[in-house]
């Protein structure tokens, strides 16, 4: 398909401030000379605060990333999940034209696009609100036929039920979404035929479900009030990132002398030669601490909880880059907070699974 830019563009654009920061962090993901790796989340931030990806966008994009605009625009042209054309104020409705969806109906639920929205895909409905489109599939099969709207997928519907969803929309609220036909989530239509036990044990509504309403995140676009920004490997604000698999490094024998030891950030924190009484704290209560982590910082002269829980920022940085082969842990799963959690016979989330 031929993908051009609208011929009606506005004249400039800008980030809002929190977009703005958002961005910039996610830059700082990717090391010097790779920072064009990041267009793509740039550019989808653009599109979340704009409702569509424009020109100026696009552009803004390109000159934060220092890329020519015709390598931003390649890859705005080339991934369908980029709108180069204005998109409903209220929702954009995907639906799935793809082998499953289109047996079980989709071509009725595009019929009931064309009839309520526009006649055409990508056109705008009468007050600008709506807007449709067929897309390939979108990976929920077993409940055919299925659109996605904004970030959620109301799947098992029928054209009767999609145009309800529609005239919901265009009233101003937001249906359930998940199965329209009573399923859970994708288990047989004719009924669970195992597990059958676990049927009373189960929530009102599956997870999916269940946190689209509780977040209210369902054709609601980022606007950069979704915080907290998420960036901790720069030492931003943000809660922590889940741990990368890294390859583990044998501990050091022994701590590093100040003689020894490479110039590094931050300030070395207070050591201990041994644990106090001989009996050290199982720091692998903390999240992101395994075996190996917990062996190389006993080598550094880490012990206890309360240890870690004192850790100035400064110390934090030190430690950060001291530990060979897991440099950034500390800040990465906030191991202070932890800590201090621990230090005073409290239990974390994880420190409660760990124990069990």
């Amino acid at each position: 398909m031929l993908r051009r830019l609208h011929p009606e563009q506005p004249e400039s654009f800008a980030f809002t401030p929190a977009n703005q920061a958002w961005a910039e962090a996610q830059i700082t993901k990717y090391p010097e000379g790779r920072r064009a790796s990041a267009i793509i989340p740039l550019l989808w931030r653009a599109q979340e605060q704009e409702g569509w990806l424009t020109r100026p966008a696009i552009e803004a994009v390109a000159e934060m990333l220092g890329l020519a605009y015709i390598r931003a625009l390649e890859v705005a042209s080339f991934y369908f999940m980029f709108q180069l054309q204005p998109v409903g104020s209220v929702a954009h409705i995907q639906v799935c034209g793809t082998t499953s969806c289109m047996i079980c109906g989709a071509e009725d639920l595009v019929a009931v696009c064309r009839d309520k929205i526009a006649p055409r895909a990508h056109e705008l409905s009468a007050d600008g609100t709506l807007s449709w489109e067929e897309v390939e599939c979108l990976g929920a099969c077993a409940n055919a036929p299925m659109a996605q709207i904004g970030k959620d997928y109301y799947e098992d519907l029928t054209a009767a039920r999609l145009g309800e969803i529609i005239d919901a929309l265009a009233s101003g609220t937001v249906p359930t979404p998940g199965p329209q036909n009573g399923r859970y989530a994708a288990e047989p239509a004719s009924g669970l035929t195992s597990l059958k036990g676990f049927e009373a044990d189960r929530l009102p509504q599956n997870a999916s479900v269940a946190l689209a309403e509780a977040i209210g995140d369902t054709v609601k676009r980022i606007d950069g009030t979704e915080v907290p920004l998420i960036a901790p490997w720069a030492g931003g604000p943000g809660r922590p990132a889940a741990p990368e698999p890294v390859a583990e490094a044998p501990p050091q024998a022994t701590p590093p002398t100040p003689s020894e030891a490479p110039a590094s950030p931050g300030t070395r924190p207070a050591a201990l030669e041994a644990a106090r009484e001989g009996k050290a704290d199982d720091l692998k209560l903390i999240k992101g601490v395994g075996p190996k982590l917990e062996a190389l910082l006993n080598s550094l002269g880490f012990y206890h909880f309360d240890q870690i829980a004192a850790w100035t920022g400064e110390e934090v940085a030190w430690v950060d880059e001291n530990l060979e082969g897991f440099k950034g842990r500390v800040s990465r799963d906030d191991w202070v907070e932890q800590a201090k959690i621990l230090a005073t016979g409290g239990e974390t989330a994880f420190s409660k699974r760990a124990k069990t």
